[in-house]
């Protein structure tokens, strides 16, 4: 299991903390320093049947200083995927990639039914 974070992240701390706290063994990941690339995050948005929109970090800085919410709409699933891999903080973060599913943001209900 992978667990795709950005470590100065309150969600991602708490995902994190909620993983140990629950014996979960995985794989860190800096989702900066180690960018998912467009062919890593195409496979996980097919796995995770979430629509591609799910996977833009919708209340960063980055996402709305390139006024995203606008350009979205017109761009093609190519562009938007090399958008994302262009920079790791337009991701939707944490990401936790298991063999047949992801989970795209912290709900912890969701990563309890689904783990525990």
């Amino acid at each position: 299991m992978l667990f795709v974070e950005y470590p100065k992240c309150s969600t991602c701390k708490k995902a994190k903390a909620w993983l140990d706290s629950h014996g979960v063994k995985y794989d860190d990941r800096h989702i900066v320093e180690d960018n998912p690339t467009a062919k890593e995050l195409r496979a996980w948005q097919k796995i995770s049947e979430l629509p591609l929109r799910r996977f833009f970090n919708t209340s960063g800085m980055l996402y709305r200083e390139l006024e995203l919410k606008d350009k979205l709409p017109t761009m093609s699933e190519d562009e938007m995927y090399e958008l994302l891999a262009s920079n790791g903080m337009l991701v939707k973060r944490p990401l936790l990639v298991l063999d047949d599913t992801v989970l795209v943001g912290f709900r912890e209900k969701e990563w309890a039914d689904l783990l525990d």
